[in-house]
């Protein structure tokens, strides 16, 4: 079984190693030449953003070629998913993939803009009994495709319509770095983008950011000095990263 994933906190890679098999990154299957898989089981997994897959998400089902009796594909979220998982199913079919399970995770959500991280950390999700669940219906290849109801559609729908015509909406604008920046470089290697960069031939220089970035807010996330800022937080001092993974493993998918 090959198990192809992107994360940013950890959360979907933590799902990937519980269904076990080889692991691929998919940042890091897009910077190879090799886009073409078979097995007897593969799976996807990947947060949803937007009530939909975050960009590199799509480039990957653009561009990859995966042959397998069994697709399934496992959509984590912290909120509401709306129809995200209808979605990306219709997605993958555009890009001659069919998925035959897909199915939604509830985890902790990270959008800093949004949630309060210490607040979220505090709800019951029920994580690990709802994740083995998922892990019985692959084990059975069960198949079925988790469809939400004509006003989560209208959601999808509606949010990334939104997204294309104000798309500065999420940007690197809004962030801002200070003077507790040490040059670390950890944001640069958790990027999934490759999207910062730091000057070493200057000291004391702080990270600059590009243009494609993912708004995955790893790099805010993750900062060791927590000094990387949004211009609008719930919770300014509270970050996230999945407890049951290491930021050398997110180092490790993204870098």
């Amino acid at each position: 079984m090959k198990i192809f994933y992107f994360t940013a906190t950890g959360n979907s890679l933590y799902v990937a190693k519980r269904f076990g098999g080889e692991l691929y990154s998919i940042p890091k299957v897009l910077n190879t030449n090799e886009l073409s898989y078979e097995d007897e089981k593969i799976g996807i997994i990947f947060p949803c953003y937007g009530f939909a897959a975050p960009g590199i998400v799509r480039e990957f089902m653009e561009k990859v070629t995966l042959k397998s009796p069994y697709i399934f594909a496992i959509l984590t979220y912290g909120n509401t998913i709306a129809n995200g998982v209808g979605w990306f199913t219709e997605y993958a079919k555009k890009n001659n993939i069919t998925i035959h399970y897909a199915n939604s995770l509830l985890m902790i959500d990270n959008y800093l803009p949004v949630f309060d991280i210490e607040q979220q950390k505090l709800k019951q999700k029920n994580i690990e009994e709802n994740l083995n669940r998922l892990l019985i219906d692959v084990s059975e290849n069960k198949k079925y495709i988790h469809k939400g109801s004509l006003l989560d559609s209208f959601m999808t729908n509606g949010l990334q319509g939104l997204l294309k015509i104000i798309p500065n909406f999420n940007s690197v604008e809004n962030f801002s770095i200070n003077d507790k920046c040490t040059s670390c470089g950890t944001c640069v290697k958790v990027c999934p983008r490759n999207n910062l960069s730091i000057n070493k031939e200057l000291k004391n220089s702080k990270p600059t950011y590009g243009d494609t970035c993912e708004y995955c807010l790893a790099c805010i996330n993750l900062c060791p000095q927590k000094a990387i800022k949004l211009k609008k937080e719930k919770n300014p001092d509270a970050r996230f990263k999945n407890e049951n993974i290491t930021l050398k493993e997110i180092i490790d998918s993204n870098s």
